[in-house]
């Protein structure tokens, strides 16, 4: 039987009015603009700029930071610090940050920060002391202080480096001694250290790691990662020592990461020796080649752990 005519009719405005309405509305709203934001020379070519993340209804995927109002950085939305280079000695600028969507829509640029780079000096190739006595305080579930002892320099003392995991997450002026570390996970262990930094981008050696553990969430679970990890670097060789985690039961293994990749299985075939554990294993034995270890343990339910704070050694 033939459709009726007018029925007909009524189906196709009705798809057409669906092709016309179906698929995702169009994103012309702008993130936020970036606040926080900061500039500090770090030397007499560079400057330091950082900021606090924007937001966005569909989510932030990058910003882009402007130096007398042209843009010189495009960074990824996980990036909220940068350094610019080959500046001019002893010699103001002034910088904004914008943050921008998939979509392209772009935030209103930040409030303008000036930064006057050092002036130049004669060459200086002696770095500064390690800075000392650093010690990590947590501040809730996402955030943690840092405190230390300042170090010494033949000139001055320009800035300090905060490194987690051995990669720098903030950077503060060297007049500092204190800094606040935000966006961290809760109920995690996180090991930081110091570096000091003069004028002509001398950097000191680490200071001493410090350690600790943010606030867990309500009603998480207990942390699980071994504490108390040391590590020392020989020629050739690089020693652990650790206390395995409270588990009720004793803990057989566990994993071994390198440079963020997973190394191998430590396995005890027996009952693991009481008290702390020790595993040495080799390295090539390039001179001032830098290697990160962390571990996690195999828990009585056959899952594994929390990793533990990560070490940095140096191949001396």
């Amino acid at each position: 039987m033939q459709r009726p005519l007018a029925a007909s009719v009524l189906t196709v405005a009705a798809l057409a009015i669906a092709a016309c309405s179906g698929g995702p509305e169009k994103d012309t709203r702008s993130p936020t603009t970036p606040t926080g934001v900061t500039a500090s020379a770090g030397s007499a070519s560079t400057v330091h700029v950082m900021w606090s993340a924007a937001t966005d209804d569909r989510g932030i995927t990058g910003y882009e930071v402007y130096q007398q109002g042209r843009k010189v950085k495009d960074l990824p939305a996980r990036t909220l610090m940068v350094d610019i280079v080959n500046l001019t000695p002893a010699t103001p600028y002034t910088f904004t940050v914008r943050a921008r969507d998939a979509a392209g829509n772009r935030s209103a640029p930040s409030a303008p920060v000036p930064a006057t780079t050092l002036a130049a000096t004669a060459q200086d190739r002696t770095p500064p002391t390690a800075p000392r006595a650093l010690r990590a305080t947590p501040t809730g579930s996402h955030a943690a202080t840092l405190t230390w002892t300042p170090a010494r320099d033949d000139t001055r003392i320009t800035a300090y480096d905060v490194y987690q995991a051995d990669a720098r997450v903030h950077t503060v002026p060297g007049t500092a001694t204190t800094a606040r570390i935000t966006g961290l996970r809760p109920g995690t262990v996180y090991s930081f250290t110091v570096r000091a930094r003069d004028a002509a981008e001398n950097s000191s050696p680490d200071s001493n790691p410090a350690d600790l553990t943010t606030t867990p969430a309500p009603g998480a679970a207990p942390n699980t990662a071994p504490t108390n990890l040391k590590a020392t670097a020989t020629k050739g060789e690089i020693t652990l020592t650790w206390t395995p985690p409270g588990t009720g039961a004793p803990v057989k293994e566990h994993q071994l990461y390198l440079n963020e990749s997973f190394a191998t299985t430590i396995v005890w075939g027996a009952e693991p020796p009481p008290g702390p554990a020790t595993y040495t294993f080799t390295v090539p034995t390039t001179p001032g080649t830098r290697y990160s270890v962390k571990l996690r343990a195999r828990l009585p339910d056959g899952t594994w752990g929390d990793f533990s704070a990560q070490r940095t050694v140096v191949v001396p």
